[in-house]
């Protein structure tokens, strides 16, 4: 059932957004007369590399830099790339991986492989599915080059403050994935570019219902800055014995 949602959902998607894609083509192009797509390497199910397609936002070479996050405020974003991803619509492309069988409309995102590596034996696991162009972190995170913006070191923030529950919202996802759930994060992912403080309570509402962790219900609210914490899967050793940051 996923997998022909998939495709009948990326060949309508393309053909209905093929307008606007063409449009935002021709303009990237226009900016600097270079390639408009922006082709990399991301690790899928099973750990399998593909090439995940993209709009270009960013001037040619902008990856070369190793930096991998992307802030608000990266020098590297063009003109045209701020708008593209004020909006998400440098994500459209990602339709073509769904038609490929690359990836699905809803799972967690793909990261690089630098990204990956760093995984705990727990968020491996993220893995055991395609990886998606939206779910419950694309919405509650939608605002990643805003959280980032004005640090010296944005990969090593992403790190510390977003994936830790990027990770835990994907792990939930593939623990209470069905047909339904998919229909209601697409939704959400819609009504977020309209009004982001009802899609984020819908995502609470969702997480709420699955009995998530109040931890973690805090974090999806968006109400308090983000702090530190471990991934999951982490275990930390003190003076009360070891603890596993799971939750």
């Amino acid at each position: 059932m996923k997998r022909l949602f998939d495709t009948i959902s990326s060949v309508l998607g393309l053909m209905v957004l093929s307008p606007v894609l063409l449009t935002l083509i021709m303009l990237i192009w226009l900016q600097d007369f270079h390639v408009p797509l922006y082709v990399a390497p991301r690790v899928g199910r099973g750990g399998k590399v593909f090439q995940m397609v993209k709009l270009r936002t960013m001037l040619i070479n902008a990856d070369r830099s190793g930096i991998n996050s992307t802030s608000a405020d990266d020098k590297r974003i063009t003109k045209v790339g701020h708008f593209i991803r004020r909006f998400k619509l440098d994500e459209f492309l990602q339709l073509w991986n769904v038609l490929c069988g690359q990836m699905s409309l809803v799972g967690p995102r793909p990261q690089v492989t630098t990204e990956v590596a760093l995984y705990t034996a727990e968020e491996y696991r993220l893995l055991d599915i395609k990886p998606g162009i939206t779910d419950f972190s694309s919405i509650v995170f939608s605002d990643e080059g805003d959280i980032l913006a004005g640090s010296d070191n944005p990969d090593l923030l992403y790190t510390q403050i977003i994936r830790p529950w990027k990770s835990r919202l994907g792990l939930l996802y593939i623990e209470k994935q069905n047909f339904l759930l998919d229909l209601k994060i697409i939704l959400l992912t819609i009504t977020n570019i309209i009004s982001r403080k009802h899609a984020l309570k819908g995502i609470y509402k969702i997480l709420k219902s699955m009995g998530t962790s109040e931890l973690i219900l805090e974090v999806v609210q968006r109400k308090n800055p983000l702090e530190p914490y471990p991934p999951p899967g982490v275990k930390i050793l003190s003076n009360v014995g070891e603890i596993e940051f799971n939750n």
